[in-house]
């Protein structure tokens, strides 16, 4: 289980209030069995209707560190929505605030979602746009976010940032490593034993 202490990467800005999840990746592509393949089709639909859009923009195709408003990832519990953000590369989320279940899906895959003051984000998306290239740096030991000269404080709640820094975020990984326990377990229980 790796430990998620830090993200450095180039920023996207997409300074946008209550995003939700059906922008993020829109329904009809809930149907996948896998999701491979989910990346290509984040915010899909909106990046069909604006010719602008940050994930058609080639300055920002490297980006690593989203930058965006306040609610963002609101409307549904697809897990799909940060699946589709992390498979076209993006490693950690910057905005004002997070519905919880999209905030809890991202600390389950790794991803940082931290906050940040508004004004403050405001000024860092337009850095970005600025300069595509802008290292930006998602430090959740020092709960900082840095860019050029500028640090600024972020939060992020005490057990998603625990989970991410000790390696404890992969629930999965975890079960799996604990697998000679959990069939010692499972042996030991009568209603179990008997199905072995």
């Amino acid at each position: 289980m790796s430990e998620v202490k830090q993200i450095t990467g180039a920023g996207v800005p997409l300074f946008l209030d209550d995003i939700d999840t059906d922008r993020i990746i829109p329904a009809r592509f809930l149907r996948c069995v896998s999701f491979d393949g989910l990346g290509e089709h984040a915010f899909e639909d909106d990046r069909k209707q604006d010719t602008n859009h940050p994930f058609d923009d080639e300055r920002f195709a490297n980006g690593k560190v989203l930058v965006s408003g306040r609610n963002f990832g609101c409307g549904s519990s697809r897990e799909h929505a940060p699946q589709s953000l992390m498979r076209w590369g993006i490693q950690a989320v910057i905005a004002e605030s997070f519905a919880e279940i999209f905030f809890g899906n991202c600390t389950g895959l790794g991803i940082p979602a931290v906050c940040a003051d508004r004004e403050e984000l405001k000024k860092l998306a337009a850095a970005i746009e600025a300069q595509p290239d802008l290292e930006v740096t998602v430090d959740l030991e020092a709960l900082q976010v840095r860019y050029g000269d500028t640090a600024i404080s972020c939060t992020t709640t005490e057990e998603a940032r625990s989970a991410l820094v000790s390696g404890q975020w992969d629930f999965l990984g975890q079960l799996l490593a604990e697998q000679p326990a959990i069939r010692s377990t499972a042996a030991s229980l009568p209603y179990l034993s008997n199905f072995a």
